[in-house]
C-alpha cells in the first residue's frame, strides 16, 4: 500500500480544513491558523544543507498555496515561470512574490500577487491557514498562505511572469514516495533540495520545500 494510501487524502475542502486544523495544536499566527510541523516550525534550504548560513536579515514574501476543489478529488495549483524573467526562469512556482509597503499584511501580498500574475480574484479566495515561514538561501522569509478556490476559474496568466498554470493531484503532493532528494554541485558548492517530478514539470527548491511541510503537516494530522 502506498504511503497516499494509508494517509486517505482529503477529498473535499471541508475534510482538508478538518485535518489541517486538528494540526494546529491551537496555534495561531497572525490570527491565522498555523499547522505545526513535526520537525521544525520554519523551513528552509538549510533543511537538507546542514551548516549553510541562514540570511540574518531577509526579505519579506508570501505566496498562495491554492487548494482547488476538483470533483471528487482536490489539486494544489501552480505556475511556471515565464522564460524571459531574468531570473528563475521556467521554475514552478507558487502565486506570490515579495510584500509591498502598501500591503496590508502577508494574505494581502499573497492576494494582491496572485491578482497580477494569474488573474484570479480575491473574491474567489477562501484563507484557511498558513504553514511554516520558508527561508531561501537568497535572502526571502516566504510566508505560505492556504487558500481554498472553487471553480470554475477564470485565470489569465500575466505573459510577462508566468508562461502557464497547472494543477497538481494532491493525492501526488502527500505521497512521500514522489518526495525525492536531488543535490547540485554549483562553484563547488554541492546543494542538496527536494523534487516532486510530476509529468513533464520539476517541482524543486523552496516551492518544493513547502509542499513537503505541507505533506508533514498532513501526515502529522492523521496521527494525531
Amino acid at each position: 500500500m502506498s504511503d497516499a494510501a494509508q494517509l486517505q487524502i482529503p477529498d473535499s475542502h471541508e475534510d482538508f480544513r478538518q485535518r489541517f486544523l486538528g494540526a494546529t495544536k491551537g496555534r495561531l499566527t497572525g490570527g491565522l491558523p498555523h499547522a505545526v510541523s513535526p520537525v521544525v516550525h520554519y523551513r528552509g534550504d538549510h533543511d537538507l544543507n546542514p551548516g549553510m548560513e541562514v540570511p540574518a536579515d531577509p526579505r519579506e514574501a508570501a505566496v498562495l498555496v491554492p487548494v482547488v476543489q476538483r470533483d471528487g478529488h482536490l489539486t494544489i495549483l501552480l505556475t511556471r515561470r515565464s522564460d524571459d524573467l531574468p531570473v528563475h526562469k521556467g521554475q514552478i512556482s507558487f502565486p506570490g512574490g515579495r510584500v509591498d509597503d502598501g500591503d496590508a499584511s502577508h494574505i494581502d501580498t499573497a492576494l494582491r500577487e496572485s491578482e497580477e500574475e494569474i488573474g484570479l480574484d480575491r473574491r474567489q479566495v477562501e484563507i484557511v491557514g498558513r504553514l511554516d515561514t520558508y527561508v531561501t538561501r537568497t535572502g526571502y522569509s516566504v510566508t505560505p498562505i492556504i487558500g481554498f478556490l472553487k471553480p470554475p476559474l477564470e485565470l489569465t496568466a500575466c505573459p510577462v511572469e508566468v508562461a502557464e498554470i497547472f494543477e497538481v493531484p494532491l493525492s501526488f503532493l502527500l505521497d512521500r514516495a514522489n518526495q525525492e532528494r536531488h543535490s547540485r554541485t554549483w562553484q563547488g558548492t554541492t546543494r542538496h533540495f527536494f523534487v516532486l517530478p510530476y509529468e513533464h514539470y520539476y517541482i524543486w527548491g523552496a516551492t518544493a520545500g513547502m509542499l513537503v511541510n505541507l505533506s508533514d503537516v498532513m501526515h502529522a494530522a492523521l496521527e494525531r
